[in-house]
């Protein structure tokens, strides 16, 4: 491994880890496994670095990634075997939910994400950074108007659990 993967690597990491953060916390209600998640990302983020091409965004690549391992995470029977290790030393903290202060609305928002199914988690993660609706279509491999529709559905639902929770 040289040093300048390594530290092209790490940089890259540190500075797009809310991308992580968001994923695991969205897609691991459970805090003991979220560090499991967290590094089943970054290790196929790691096997698959030298893979970013640019013809994407460098977050959009992260995301398309971090959305599929959260996603094949709990579908398969048991957890891949490493072929490929991270460096020793950790590299990025991806902080817990619960440590990072916040408003009581984001903190019910994401609560309410983590109850959607898979594919509407992804969806709205990505709208929430500002992706555009052809963003998240290719990211996820779905229709343009299959995420409008999809989008609308889960405002609306959130609304709801929104307003149900304010009477």
């Amino acid at each position: 491994m040289s040093k300048t993967k390594k530290r092209l690597f790490a940089q890259a990491m540190e500075q797009h880890k809310g991308i992580v953060f968001k994923v695991v916390n969205s897609y691991c209600p459970n805090i003991y496994d979220r560090q499991d998640l967290a590094q089943e990302i970054l290790t196929t983020m790691w096997i698959t670095f030298d893979n970013y091409d640019n013809t994407s965004k460098f977050s959009t690549w992260m995301y398309r990634i971090a959305l599929n391992v959260a996603i094949s995470y709990y579908r398969k029977d048991s957890k891949r075997a490493d072929k490929t290790s991270l460096p020793d030393e950790q590299i990025v903290q991806i902080p817990d939910l619960s440590d990072v202060h916040q408003s009581e609305d984001i903190t019910l928002l994401y609560q309410f994400i983590t109850q959607l199914d898979e594919l509407n988690k992804a969806i709205i993660l990505l709208y929430l950074e500002n992706e555009s609706h052809e963003t998240i279509a290719n990211t996820l491999g779905i229709s343009t108007s299959n995420v409008s529709t999809r989008l609308s559905r889960i405002k609306e639902l959130l609304k709801k659990q929104f307003n149900k929770r304010e009477s």
